[in-house]
């Protein structure tokens, strides 16, 4: 064994000189295939981070569409709230508020109702969009859940 140790020391710089001639020359050795490894473990990080960019795009997305709808709904409401408080102010200040219902003043009750459901035609009391006409029935037909009662 003491005739080994002075080959030992004797190829190790031989050994990092091949080592620094092969890799200059483009040549590596990697028994343990680590850059493979960590070349894998990059693209794995960097496909979670764009699945994760992608999540949160779509989040954001529906977020700004779930803020709208609602600003929608609110502004919808306001709208109908203010057409309500012109009607009822109307109706009370009008000469006839006291006398019974004259046409004038059915007119106006009407009126309003059109105005509400041109402003929100899901209104119960509305009357419903024509619907498409199924096999032998006339070109139009109108949904009855949401008809308004007859009262003749």
């Amino acid at each position: 064994m003491i005739g080994l140790s002075p080959v030992l020391r004797t190829l190790a710089p031989m050994g990092w000189l091949a080592l620094g001639v092969f890799g200059g020359l483009g040549f590596r050795w990697d028994p343990f295939d680590l850059d493979r490894r960590r070349l894998s473990r990059a693209e794995a990080s960097v496909a979670a981070a764009a699945q994760q960019a992608a999540a949160r795009t779509a989040e954001a997305e529906g977020q700004a569409d779930q803020v709208a709808r609602l600003d929608a709904a609110v502004q919808s409401a306001v709208t109908l709230e203010r057409a309500t408080a012109r009607s009822i102010q109307t109706a009370r200040t009008a000469d006839d508020s006291s006398l019974p219902l004259p046409a004038d003043r059915a007119d106006r009750l009407r009126d309003h109702d059109r105005e509400l459901c041109r402003i929100a035609p899901d209104l119960v009391g509305c009357p419903a969009a024509p619907l498409p006409a199924g096999d032998g029935e006339p070109a139009l037909r109108v949904a009855s859940s949401s008809r308004r009662p007859d009262p003749g």
